[in-house]
């Protein structure tokens, strides 16, 4: 380890209790507010979250002035660290992006209190015992009992605010290692976005097509660090998270005739025709059809996620059945073939024959967010994977190997962490998908020594992940984190630039 290693990783431990802090006090705040929004925290209602995490990176010095840190149009929480000391041109700096999104899906507070017992959704670990038998039941991974004080509850815990809290300390340590050359050569800019959960890579995509086009050129990204959880249950936490799939919603909306269901030759029944369809849509998925597969990404997949039904009675042929398909895009497959497929399909043809309307389609992302912007988008969320020999890859690998692998012995005594860097991909979705834009049509110019990749007819800038967090432990009841990943991802966070820049 260098000094500058050595410092860095130092100040991580120093302030891993005010990262736990903050932490814990981001998961705690909409109980403040539920009564009068029962959706506080969730996409589209974070405001609360999002201005006491403003207020923190103030008060703990994470930005030089107040004026370094804001909320775009979009809702997004966006703040930007520099050395004002450094003689590198600006053009000639490199830019680093911070990603993590702030909002959360719904906490079922009530559910956590009586699975868990002593764990609440807002509060973490209350009084009263805790099951833990429920708890080894449900998540994906827990250390073994005797390093549970590491462990910090509460929804959100890991997907994905404990990846905003470490870019907010990092932050705070960039600053003050500034002297020592922490922020030399690059400018950092840090996004708490919004919507995530509801609209994959909204935050990231209004940037892209509404701000990034009035900024010069070498304003552009040359990395994007996004900081969602990159632990896997059985292979290990902190991973280095190269790519992922896409995704997309299909919506199918059946629309039949209505009539009493005692005759029910008078009507036209969608609901029934609607079976039929998502019938054969499981069979053709069984069987691979339709569907690509990626080697590092892995294959497609499409399962039916939401439906909607209406009908006069319950003793009526229902008037209009409407449902989702969840269809995740691996590299390879676009968002027009897999809509093809669904209008392919027999039961859909015979639906039509039948004298039903049939209507595949793609819905449009119309719920406006917390500042009441409406973000308009089509619920497409393209897929992305960085080479795995990208200078941005070979540098979150040399910067794990400098800092966190130092603190990680391999005896199991830091829980899932592990000494050596993993590089893989996540299984979910992130941010990630809000990057790529059209190579035909770009909404601005992005210089060729930005690096970055092209995969068919998008582009984006090179993209990793590194957050606390295991993948398999999110949106689950008893959702928790283990600090000692916070600390470490802090520490990565901090030192990456440095390294980045110096390439």
């Amino acid at each position: 380890m260098s000094s500058l290693d050595e410092r860095v990783m130092a100040l991580a431990a120093r302030d891993l209790p005010l990262a736990r802090a903050i932490l814990a006090e981001a998961i705690r705040v909409p109980a403040d507010h539920v009564e009068r929004d029962a959706r506080c925290g969730l996409s589209n209602h974070e405001g609360p979250r999002l201005e006491y995490l403003k207020r923190r990176i103030v008060e703990i010095g994470a930005v030089r002035a107040p004026e370094d840190v804001f909320f775009d149009s979009f809702g997004n929480l966006v703040w930007q660290i520099e050395d004002p000391d450094d003689p590198t041109p600006a053009e000639q700096k490199r830019v680093i992006w911070f990603d993590g999104h702030t909002d959360t899906v719904q906490a079922l507070r009530g559910a956590w209190r009586s699975k868990i017992g002593g764990v609440d959704a807002y509060d973490g670990r209350v009084d009263g015992d805790i099951d833990r038998d429920f708890l080894r039941r449900e998540l994906g991974w827990l250390p073994a009992d005797d390093q549970w004080d590491h462990l910090l509850f509460g929804r959100g815990s890991a997907d994905q605010l404990g990846g905003v809290v470490a870019q907010i300390v990092a932050s705070r340590i960039l600053v003050e290692l500034t002297a020592e050359g922490a922020l030399r050569g690059c400018v950092v800019r840090c996004y708490g976005t919004v919507a995530e959960e509801d609209n994959d890579g909204g935050g990231p995509h209004h940037v892209l097509h509404h701000e990034l086009p009035e900024l010069p050129p070498w304003k552009v990204p040359d990395v994007v660090v996004l900081t969602e959880g990159t632990g896997d249950a059985k292979k290990g936490s902190l991973g280095i998270y190269r790519g992922q799939r896409g995704r997309m919603q299909i919506e199918v909306e059946i629309t039949g005739r209505s009539c009493h269901g005692s005759m029910p030759w008078e009507g036209l029944n969608p609901l029934e025709h609607g079976a039929l369809i998502l019938v054969e849509a499981t069979a053709r998925y069984g069987r691979g059809e339709g569907f690509l597969e990626d080697a590092f990404l892995g294959p497609g997949s499409r399962t039916a996620s939401w439906a909607s039904l209406d009908t006069p009675s319950d003793c009526a042929v229902p008037e209009r059945f409407t449902f989702r398909f969840d269809r995740r895009l691996t590299l390879g497959e676009t968002a027009e073939a897999a809509l093809a497929d669904v209008e392919g399909m027999g039961s859909v043809e015979a639906a039509r024959a039948a004298g039903l309307t049939v209507d595949v389609r793609v819905p449009i992302y119309e719920t406006p967010t917390w500042t009441g912007t409406v973000p308009g988008n089509a619920q497409v969320y393209p897929g992305w994977a960085t080479p795995a020999d990208h200078p941005a890859i070979d540098a979150a690998v040399r910067t794990y190997r400098r800092v966190v692998s130092p603190t990680i012995p391999a005896d199991g005594s830091m829980g899932n962490l592990r000494p050596e860097p993993r590089v893989d991909r996540w299984i979910f979705s992130t941010d990630g998908v809000g990057f790529p834009v059209p190579v035909a049509a770009p909404p601005f110019a992005v210089p060729a020594e930005k690096g970055w990749v092209r995969a068919g007819d998008v582009t984006y800038p090179p993209m990793f992940g590194v957050g606390p967090g295991v993948e398999q432990n999110t949106h689950k009841i008893g959702e928790c984190v283990d600090l000692r990943e916070l600390e470490r991802t802090v520490g990565f966070l901090a030192r990456f630039p440095s390294v980045f820049a110096a390439r």
